[in-house]
């Protein structure tokens, strides 16, 4: 059997894609976003199999355990084989909805705010900030 190498969190996290870059991972572990069993921990942190690792990406709070630490980033069909995602159905579900006041939501891909809608969107948030 082949020795387990000690992978730390920061890099473990990248290389299941959770996060784009490792130095993103990093901040998230300075700034106490990321658990593991339930205590805050340092980018330096090595993790374990078997750990259960939260992330604190707002507005959700995602759960791992974790199958085996990798060094390597992998494809994402094979993160499953890294990782399971404990992560409550109703925590997902807050990834869908959106805020009620946002009524200036654009649709992604619809392009910038005309000079009229920029216009009306200054006067709805300065009305909004008097409230």
């Amino acid at each position: 059997m082949s020795e387990i190498k000690p992978i730390r969190i920061d890099k473990f996290l990248w290389s299941v894609r959770i996060y784009k870059t490792r130095s993103i991972a990093s901040e998230a572990c300075r700034r106490g976003r990321i658990l593991i069993n339930n205590i805050q921990v340092k980018p330096s942190r090595i993790v374990n199999k078997e750990e259960i690792v939260t992330v604190k990406k707002l507005p959700v709070i995602f759960t791992f355990r974790v199958i085996l630490p990798i060094e390597n980033r992998v494809a994402a069909r094979l993160i499953s084989d890294y990782i399971e995602d404990l992560t409550p159905e109703n925590e997902k579900i807050k990834l869908n909805i959106r805020h009620p006041l946002l009524s200036n939501y654009r649709e992604k891909g619809s392009g910038r705010p005309t000079k009229k809608e920029r216009r009306n969107l200054d006067r709805f948030t300065e009305d909004y900030k008097h409230v």
